[in-house]
């Protein structure tokens, strides 16, 4: 008996030297290691008769011929099959009687378990070189757009009732520029070293990983989100509970899946799905619970902020948990005098329309000069009339459904209002129909008054607000479009060529947004190429795509070292 625990002992030494020296040879020959420099994934465009408009289609019937799919639970990096009567669904927004998945809801219990699971995957992890777990990001970048770009956007558009091209330009390009780039931010963040030392002395910052386990929830809008929101954390060396949307839960699972591919340790990350409320309330009540990266709605962001400031105050956490937060938006687009008028009612449209207006960017607010006005709204018009709206799987149709019947029902409820309104004009649209998908058609409303409720209310939903300033009340009109908005600031858009009406706009709407933009429409922030998050009521603005959100799953320490001796107590001044 003794021999065999001897022998045990000894095995696990051995197992244990091995591991040590392969940790020491990897950081020996580590040495100044440079990453890949970053780049944006260059879109693929799926024109008529092209390779990967076949390969796109190929993939949306072979994923229609596997429906419903089941979406395993993965619990230490094995597979568990979703079964029984207490199964969830994900249905299809564009035939919403159609269900694209199955799964499972976690208990309390799998929870609770989860997280424990996390905070033991912990230190292995954080003890990875940095250029493992980034190779681990990068992998998964190839992976996103080669052998599962079809796939995963074949998911976003049965799953989010995206178009090819949305689905192109979030679940293929973006998601892979957010893994590409984080590890370049990552990178950035760990050369901030000292650089002054005083002779004889040398100082240096460990950037360690936050002490918990870092909560993420993400949206149903992009695919790429719910990617970025886990990995920004995890490739600082957190772990990470993952709680998606119960609208993109197929989509996820592949980023999931992916993810394990391309080398992710079991329980690095982890997703749980099942009642939002059970989830939440159980990580909040966990005393590891050390950061939250939300996207979402500002009024959800509230309610988490309260949670955990109830914990904080009752001394719950053992540090003070970060809170991190991309959410709503009541974005603008001026339109001055001076603009081009064509240009601005083009980038209006994308703005407004492209994805059924549910972007957090999107806008739905627009102050048109006068002067501008006739030729602004003729042709704003003639393009919605013309604009097609359908299955996302008809590569002819600009926008499809709204994600579900609670988005269906809260946009018609508003557009039935409006269309009774005396106060505004209805230009287009204003009819919808949910008898096979959730759809809405895009909505303009010119308003006699400036006043009026919808340029404050957010609608995310391709409903759009208009009201025609006189020429000679642009900069009077600056302060009031600021104090709109609903107590957001996410994105807001001039159009002008008047280059002091331009700077006259950027100053005096400073505070607006977080995401300003000069003949541009307002989404489509681009990796590596504008950072994006927003203040005010839309969010923590630490800005996603960049390296300032990474450093908030970070918990710096400053070590000094001196190697000259101290010869005496007393200072000069005191002989």
């Amino acid at each position: 008996m003794q021999r065999t625990m001897l022998t045990s002992r000894l095995l696990r030494q051995d197992c244990t030297c091995k591991v040590a020296r392969s940790f020491r040879r990897s950081l020996a020959t580590a040495g100044n290691q440079r990453l890949p420099k970053p780049f944006n994934e260059a879109n693929l465009h799926y024109a008529q008769s092209s390779p990967e408009r076949k390969g796109l289609e190929e993939a949306l019937k072979k994923l229609r011929s596997q429906l419903p799919v089941s979406v395993p639970s993965i619990r230490n990096g094995k597979e568990v099959a979703s079964s029984g009567s207490d199964q969830l669904s994900q249905h299809m927004p564009a035939e919403h009687a159609n269900v694209l998945a199955k799964y499972t809801a976690a208990t309390k219990e799998d929870v609770s378990a989860v997280i424990e699971a996390a905070l033991k995957a912990k230190q292995e992890w954080a003890d990875m070189p940095f250029f493992d777990r980034a190779a681990i990001f990068l992998r998964a970048a190839e992976l996103v757009s080669s052998k599962y770009r079809f796939e995963i956007m074949a998911a976003t558009m049965l799953g989010q009732g995206k178009n090819a091209w949305q689905a192109e330009i979030d679940a293929a390009a973006e998601l892979a520029d957010f893994y590409r780039f984080n590890v370049s931010f990552a990178q950035d963040i760990y050369d901030r070293q000292p650089t002054i030392n005083a002779p004889g002395h040398a100082g240096r910052t460990d950037w360690r990983p936050l002490e918990g386990f870092v909560y993420a929830i993400s949206p149903f809008n992009f695919t790429a989100i719910g990617g970025n929101l886990i990995s920004g954390p995890a490739l600082m060396g957190n772990t990470v509970v993952w709680k998606p949307s119960p609208s993109s839960v197929y989509a996820s699972h592949l980023v999931y899946k992916i993810l394990l591919e391309a080398g992710l340790p079991p329980n690095v990350i982890q997703i749980v799905n099942g009642d939002a409320e059970m989830i939440t309330q159980t990580v909040f009540d966990h005393p590891r619970f050390a950061a939250l990266n939300f996207t979402g709605s500002s009024d959800v962001f509230r309610h988490l902020y309260h949670k955990a400031a109830e914990g904080v105050a009752s001394k719950k956490y053992g540090d003070f948990p970060r809170m991190v937060a991309e959410t709503s938006g009541k974005n603008f687009h001026l339109i001055h005098s001076s603009a081009d008028v064509s240009n601005a009612v083009k980038h209006t449209m994308r703005a407004s329309f492209e994805y059924s207006g549910q972007k957090c960017s999107a806008c739905s607010r627009v102050y048109l000069a006068k002067s501008q006005a006739d030729a602004f709204l003729t042709e704003l018009k003639q393009h919605m009339s013309e604009t097609k709206m359908g299955d996302p799987e008809d590569f002819k149709n600009f926008l499809g459904p709204v994600i579900n019947r609670p988005a269906f029902d809260r946009v018609t409820k508003i557009i039935k209002t409006a269309n009774e309104d005396s106060r505004l004009e209805r230009i287009a649209g204003g009819n919808y129909d949910d008898s096979k998908g959730y759809y809405i058609e895009p909505t303009a409303y010119v308003s006699n008054t400036l006043d009026h409720h919808l340029f404050d209310q957010e609608l995310f939903g391709p409903v759009l607000i208009i009201y025609v300033y006189e020429d000679a009340e642009f900069e009077s009109l600056l302060a009031k479009i600021d104090a709109q908005g609903g107590g957001f600031a996410l994105t807001g858009s001039i159009f002008a060529n008047d280059p002091q009406a331009i700077r006259k706009a950027e100053n005096q709407l400073r505070y607006a947004a977080g995401n300003f933009y000069t003949n541009c429409k307002t989404t489509g922030a681009v990796i590596g190429q504008q950072s994006f998050g927003g203040a005010r009521g839309s969010g923590t603005n630490d800005k996603a795509g960049s390296a300032d959100s990474l450093r908030r799953f970070t918990s710096p320490r400053t070590l000094k070292e001196e190697f000259n001796r101290l010869d005496s107590v007393l200072y000069p001044s005191n002989l």
